[in-house]
């Protein structure tokens, strides 16, 4: 089977609790994974940014502590900070995954928990 490289989106709120947080990426990741058919070989690197008012948990540990059907221990995580843009909600956790999936496939994002409101093209009902 042939793959190519693509650029998965997901976004989830939380509130500013370690548990939020690691609730909120754990579902996100796990949804997005599954969806996607991605195993932990077929990842590149996965870049969290979270709006500045979420300082209890960083995603990247979140991720890695969080049960998402997969290991990715060995995947390469980043987390930096949401750009402040005014207007901008609150309680935001976004990720975009580098990962393989076979030629041709329809990538499917994850928008869940508020976050949907950021890109409602994107929500499936």
């Amino acid at each position: 089977m042939e793959k190519r490289l693509y650029g998965l989106r997901g976004a989830t709120g939380a509130a500013n609790t370690k548990e939020s947080v690691q609730d909120g990426v754990t579902e996100m990741c796990r949804r997005l994974f599954a969806e996607n058919g991605i195993a932990p070989q077929d990842i590149v690197s996965v870049h969290f940014t979270q709006t500045k008012d979420l300082t209890a948990l960083n995603p990247a540990f979140a991720l890695r502590h969080g049960d998402v059907g997969i290991d990715v221990s060995g995947c390469a995580l980043f987390t930096s900070q949401e750009a402040d843009i005014a207007g901008a909600p609150a309680g935001m956790i976004r990720v975009l995954v580098h990962a393989y999936l076979a030629d041709g496939s329809s990538p499917r994002h994850v928008y869940i928990n508020g976050a949907e409101r950021l890109r409602p093209d994107f929500v499936r009902k």
